[in-house]
């Protein structure tokens, strides 16, 4: 039994953003037609290390697509490994016998499919004038989320903060040249998002840190951060404003952006306004007017790995990349 084997270097050949994009909605549109599998995460905690690696399985049924990612979150691991915080593996096999067809890197995928679930939900729930956007975190998330948007919108400016002034210098210059758009970094959030039409937060936090007078009418907010118990970015009451769409309900509850004023009862699972599958799909309307504020709470799925996946590995065997092993 022959397995292919495909690392980082040769997926980065194989898959630019727009394709990504392309493949994330269709796993969305099949999520809102009620044709996938997908299980809820699994979390395995190392508190003595302050990691974590989460199991991630999904069947979308008309793709023919089937996998797990195995994903790992270790804060540390920059500063006392030199190794990335987050670093996942990913096997497809045929649902038709259960047979591995390819394990492949999904470091750069995870990254690429969450930038691509943010520029699908901002497609759908970003005013289409929108020139403007805030960065709450210039890591390497950020990155990905305004390649993403850059693909969907028409960015005239990028607005940065970060708690690490360097990190933001070097991510504005870094965005500037290769998106060729004017970028300005701030060192408060109230000046970072005062004119900003879309905002996205990509940090670690555990408590707000866009609050909700810093919030305009007619924004949208991609919160990315908050994808664990815990986490949380934005002030609650920017959900009571906003039409809250979340990338599945029970994930969200879970570890989503909702998780914890949802825990702590300041908003109800009614606030909940929809998930992005009967966006996309047309079940519930997007954005219905200029002056609404639309937030997108994104968990990362695991339809989102395998159908990006299924596509890098399909066009891997038509160009003859990576490497063929036997397994068994």
């Amino acid at each position: 039994m022959k397995v292919l084997l495909l690392s980082k270097k040769e997926i980065e050949g194989l898959i630019s953003m727009r394709e990504v994009i392309n493949a994330v909605e269709k796993a969305f549109i099949a999520k809102g037609l009620g044709k996938v599998q997908m299980p809820p995460k699994s979390y395995i905690n190392f508190e003595k290390y302050g990691g974590d690696f989460r199991v991630m399985p999904a069947y979308l049924e008309d793709m023919d697509a089937a996998g797990v990612k195995i994903v790992n979150v270790h804060p540390r691991n920059p500063k006392e490994h030199r190794l990335p915080t987050v670093m996942a593996t990913i096997l497809l096999l045929d649902p038709k016998t259960g047979a591995p067809l390819t394990i492949m890197d999904g470091t750069l995928i995870t990254n690429l499919r969450t930038g691509a679930g943010g520029a699908v939900a901002a497609k759908y729930l970003a005013r289409r004038d929108s020139r403007v956007v805030a960065m709450l975190g210039a890591g390497v998330q950020a990155r990905t989320q305004l390649l993403g948007l850059n693909e969907v919108l028409k960015i005239e400016e990028v607005r940065i903060n970060d708690t690490n002034p360097k990190n933001a210098s070097r991510f504005a210059a870094e965005m500037e040249e290769e998106l060729g758009v004017e970028t300005k970094v701030f060192p408060r959030v109230k000046e970072t998002v005062e004119t900003a039409d879309v905002i996205v937060t990509t940090t670690p936090s555990t408590k707000p840190i866009l609050m909700n007078e810093h919030v305009r009418s007619g924004t949208h907010i991609n919160a990315i951060g908050a994808d664990a118990p815990g986490k949380q970015e934005l002030d609650p009451a920017i959900l009571l404003r906003a039409k809250v769409v979340v990338d599945d309900i029970e994930q969200a509850i879970h570890g989503g952006e909702v998780n914890v004023p949802l825990a702590k009862g300041l908003i109800s699972r009614g606030d909940i306004y929809a998930d992005l599958g009967e966006i996309v799909t047309k079940k519930k309307p997007g954005r219905t007017s200029h002056d609404e504020i639309t937030v997108f709470d994104s968990t990362g799925l695991a339809i989102q790995d395998i159908a990006t996946d299924w596509y890098v590995y399909r066009k891997a065997k038509r160009l003859g990349k990576g490497k063929w092993v036997e397994l068994l």
